[in-house]
């Protein structure tokens, strides 16, 4: 009988030592999914807040374009002809910019601009012209030419990003 006590006794701290084993297990388990579920939520509202930040920073560094159409045609004859023929080029235009303010002054320096293109046009060679490569440096010099007049006005930030031919014919 001492010995079935023995081993009753043997079984009861078994009992308890498997008991408390499986309680460890357990509460580490459950310590360790707590722990991966606040990273989770913490990381994640990293990644949106870095996100949204980053968002934000594009938004204010890249604005909607704003495009204004110069309504009356460019219409030019060639100060160098082609094969001693005369020539003319007529182009509409169109120009695009981040800010409304740099249209506004594109707007208020309208005459001295109209200007400088017409003399820039006039002075294109009607060959050169005629090839893709020409039309798109004219396309640039007319770029720069217009930043070139705008850059005059300090309080402007930034410049015209493009200017477009809509029309471009050459008689």
């Amino acid at each position: 009988m001492a010995e079935q006590e023995q081993r009753d006794d043997i079984d009861i701290v078994g009992d308890e030592k498997s008991n408390s084993k499986l309680l460890i297990i357990i509460i580490a388990v459950l310590v360790l999914a707590i722990t991966g579920l606040a990273a989770m939520i913490f990381l994640g509202d990293d990644d949106k807040a870095a996100e949204k930040t980053s968002t934000e920073n594009e938004s204010l560094t890249k604005q909607d374009p704003v495009y204004h159409s110069v309504e009356t045609p460019f219409v030019v004859n060639f100060s160098d002809q082609s094969q001693g023929e005369v020539r003319y080029l007529q182009i509409k235009l169109k120009v695009m910019a981040r800010s409304a303010k740099i249209i506004d002054a594109f707007k208020l320096h309208d005459p001295a601009i109209k200007h400088e293109l017409l003399l820039l046009f006039y002075a294109q060679n009607y060959d050169n012209l005629n090839t893709s490569e020409g039309t798109k440096a004219l396309q640039q010099l007319s770029l720069e030419k217009i930043n070139e007049l705008l850059s005059i006005d300090p309080t402007l930030e930034g410049n015209l990003e493009a200017v477009y031919f809509t029309s471009l014919i050459m008689q």
